[in-house]
């Protein structure tokens, strides 16, 4: 059963028309600052940022069908499109989906429906040392959109073309859910489940409240992790005043361009060492150490499967992806599919990952049912973009937070295989959130 509901019915939408131009840089934190809700930014290693405020047309959806009830929409209000400007400026839909369908927005996610697309009223975008400002409207004559094109340019070459992150609020205490006892038995009851022959992996996740000395802040949040983690995959959504979902995450979960297909499997972590000779112990480790590599190899084995449903699969060579407070391994894939292949088709075959799910998928789903005592919400999830062609890049929501005033809710997560050791697997969890507690603290 699927719901769906949009600012912009799709029954009664008309052409999509959107104009561009070329403008200074400009502090992409000062541009959401300056514009109210929805706000979404996305950045990612590749040089592409995205920002995105007000909303021409935004779409809500839920239930098991949500990604096909996305896109049929989303086809629908794209079918006629009118854009002025460079391909880089085109109009794109950002957004995102939960962790589990039958997700429901409130507690530690208000304003954050199973699944929400915004094609944003005004849109910032830059690649390379070119940064186009586009305004969107929706069965709008053209020379009005132009107008408001000038309009919103003059209030945009107002703002600074740099802006500092800020201050950290500070971290007065952080409550886990579960606590550490809790979570230990946790991970010893689905090792006993993994044992037992009924699951080969379940990745088992975590929550963190940190009550703040001050309100935070998400877009200075979103900055500092720029600076820290440029890297990775950035993204803030803020649906409403009320909460931002925000992140930097190492994990791509597709990216369609074309007819090509990218994804990433990625899985089994370490630390990092205080000395170039303690980081090459822990590589060794990661290389070497049978526990890592089999979980690596669960998650490529498995994401290679389910692309070979849309396409002839090419799996790379591993290697290690090192990040400045852990270190993963990492498989590249690829796919060659169809011309009719949407990115969104790719996101479902995909979500969720065994890195962020488990095998068989069913079971791991009902096991974390069971398990977690918590909402993971977005979590997880898949968070990105795509535009009229079907084309776009989603990443995995992990090493991600949700804030609201002085409270901020961060996750984390492990897989756990048959020999997972509890204190070790609560060691590594502490590791993962160190992006964001880092930033607040």
């Amino acid at each position: 059963m699927s719901s769906l509901s949009g600012e912009t019915a799709a029954a009664d939408t008309g052409t999509v028309v959107s104009r561009s131009c070329r403008v200074d840089a400009v502090s992409y934190r000062g541009f959401l600052e300056a514009n109210d809700a929805p706000r979404i930014h996305w950045a990612d290693p590749d040089g592409l940022e995205l920002s995105g405020v007000g909303a021409a047309a935004r779409v809500t959806a839920s239930g098991g069908e949500r990604f096909d009830a996305v896109r049929e929409w989303a086809d629908d209000l794209l079918a006629e499109h009118d854009h002025g400007g460079p391909d880089v400026a085109r109009p794109r839909l950002l957004g995102g989906f939960s962790f589990l369908a039958d997700h429901e927005a409130g507690g530690s996610w208000p304003g954050f429906p199973p699944a929400e697309f915004v094609l944003p009223a005004v849109q910032l975008a830059s690649a390379g040392d070119e940064t186009w400002l586009t305004v969107t409207r929706v069965d709008e004559d053209p020379a009005a959109v132009e107008d408001e094109l000038e309009a919103a340019r003059d209030r945009v070459e107002s703002l600074p073309a740099m802006q500092p992150g800020g201050d950290a609020p500070g971290v007065e205490q952080t409550v886990p859910t579960p606590d550490a006892d809790a979570w230990r038995d946790q991970v010893g009851d689905v090792v006993d489940r993994i044992q037992a022959g009924n699951l080969r992996k379940v990745a088992l996740a975590t929550a963190l409240r940190a009550d703040l000395a001050g309100d935070v802040e998400s877009r200075n949040l979103l900055e500092r992790l720029r600076q820290r983690y440029p890297e990775c995959f950035r993204f803030l959504v803020e649906p409403t005043d009320d909460a931002a979902f925000l992140g930097a995450t190492p994990e791509r979960l597709a990216t369609l361009r074309g007819d090509t297909v990218e994804t990433t499997a990625l899985a089994g972590s370490v630390g990092r060492g205080d000395t170039p000779e303690e980081d090459a112990e822990l590589v060794a480790q990661l290389r070497e150490g049978e526990k890592l590599r089999h979980e690596q190899r669960l998650v490529t084995e498995d994401i290679a499967d389910r692309l070979r449903a849309l396409g002839d699969v090419i799996i790379g060579d591993r290697g290690v992806r090192t990040l400045s407070n852990i270190q993963h391994l990492e498989t590249p894939i690829e796919a060659d599919v169809g011309d009719d292949v949407h990115v969104l088709d790719v996101v479902e075959a995909l979500h969720p990952t065994p890195a962020v799910g488990g095998l068989p998928a069913v079971a791991a789903l009902d096991t974390i049912r069971e398990t977690e005592s918590f909402d993971r919400g977005w979590y997880a999830a898949p968070v990105g973009w795509f535009d009229a062609d079907g084309e776009g890049t989603f990443g995995v929501g992990i090493r991600s937070a949700v804030t609201a005033e002085r409270e901020v809710t961060l996750f984390a997560g492990n897989g756990i295989v048959a020999d997972s050791d509890p204190d070790e697997e609560y060691e590594e969890i502490q590791l993962k959130y160190r992006p964001i507690l880092d930033e607040l603290e």
